[in-house]
């Protein structure tokens, strides 16, 4: 297994991260619709969006999973974020040395991932929006497009939000 590296502009994206006060909230109608709607699209039991925070990986929406946040060094949204891919997908992650011996793989069955960076407009990588599956496979051309598509909505909810707050404070 190997970690996810940490980047270059790590304070700079954790100020990212952290701007929109999403860590450590409530699950919200909005987040989760969309990951029930990529869950049913890409035929995953497990569809998530994260944001990669100091050291785990909080979920602020999860459909098919109860659990809030996993160590940042497990995490596969950790190396989304760290990658230049548009979208990271692994076929099968017994097979990938970054994620062999995981416990996200062994114990939790986690064997295929695809995750888009949720990126916001400065260009920060803040988490992602990912679908996990019990055996390995791959995506449609057309499920790939739709989990791009649903993680900008993602970020412009995010954008949304932000500007709520920021027109509050000037009340």
């Amino acid at each position: 297994m190997i970690a996810p590296p940490i980047l270059e502009n790590e304070p700079e994206r954790q100020a990212a991260v952290e701007k929109y006060r999403l860590l450590d909230t409530m699950p919200e109608d909005n987040y989760d619709n969309i990951t029930s709607i990529i869950s049913n699209i890409c035929k995953a039991p497990i569809s998530l969006i994260t944001l990669l925070d100091k050291d785990r990986n909080f979920l602020k929406s999860r459909h098919g999973l109860d659990m809030s946040e996993s160590p940042r060094e497990l995490s596969f949204c950790g190396h989304a974020v760290a990658g230049d891919e548009e979208i990271m997908i692994v076929p099968d992650a017994r097979e990938d040395i970054r994620f062999k011996g995981n416990p996200i793989v062994t114990d939790f069955k986690a064997i295929f991932y695809a995750g888009v960076p949720l990126v916001d407009r400065n260009g920060y990588k803040l988490g992602s929006l990912c679908v996990y599956d019990h055996q390995p496979r791959i995506l449609e051309e057309n499920q790939i497009k739709a989990l791009k598509s649903m993680a900008k909505q993602v970020m412009m909810l995010f954008e949304e939000r932000f500007k709520t707050f920021e027109l509050e404070k000037l009340q």
